[in-house]
């Protein structure tokens, strides 16, 4: 029996453990932070001391606030999902195999020209599978990203439409760890901007 080739058997079973890791990443990526903090500023965005000037968005909790990236994540898992069902289906076929393979040579009942042939077959087998994973993981983490600019994109057009109706000097972007340590939150405007975000995308989404 080659030890070796079991050996390498074995890492079929992480297959499933490394998409879903991939899966919590690129999930990550689109609902962060958990951070439920919406701003001061009224509803509408306006605020005396803003109106005008510089106000900022809280842009992890706009992110996580945001139904296109929680839409975006739920697609992502589901893709995750069906990604996982059909490696696991796969990798258990594999396992009957190897069973097989090892049932027969232990008990002498096939030559060793013909297990050499199930040797190399079921290690073709194995690569195809890590093969697979590893396109996979990768298609996921791809989808991530892009899943991510959308959303981000999204924001940013929104942002240019929001600005021509109350004139804003810079609308800024807070997160941590960054660039501004300090902000007045009564230039929040999170609350008034996740609103809107919501609004447009649920009403564009429903004509499709």
């Amino acid at each position: 029996m080659n030890h070796n080739l079991i050996s390498k058997m074995n890492r079929i079973s992480v297959l499933k453990n490394t998409l879903i890791i991939s899966a919590l990443v690129v999930g990550g990526m689109l609902v962060t932070g958990g951070c439920n903090k919406t701003g001061t500023v009224a509803a509408d965005g306006k605020s005396a001391e803003a109106r005008g000037g510089i106000v900022f968005v809280e842009l992890d909790s706009v992110i996580a606030n945001f139904d296109m990236a929680k839409d975006k994540s739920t697609e992502l898992e589901e893709k995750t999902r069906n990604s996982e069902a059909e490696l696991t289906a796969k990798s258990q076929s594999f396992d009957r195999d190897v069973r097989d393979y090892q049932n027969k040579a232990q008990k002498g009942l096939i030559t060793r020209a013909t297990a050499a042939e199930m040797e190399q077959t079921l290690a073709q087998q194995q690569q195809t599978l890590l093969a697979l994973r590893d396109q996979m993981a990768y298609n996921l983490n791809e989808e991530g990203v892009v899943a991510q600019r959308q959303v981000l994109e999204y924001i940013n057009m929104y942002l240019a439409e929001f600005n021509a109706e109350h004139g804003y000097q810079y609308i800024l972007a807070r997160q941590f760890p960054g660039p501004i340590l300090f902000s007045d939150s009564t230039l929040d405007i999170s609350a008034a901007v996740i609103a809107g975000l919501n609004e447009k995308y649920n009403a564009e989404k429903s004509t499709k």
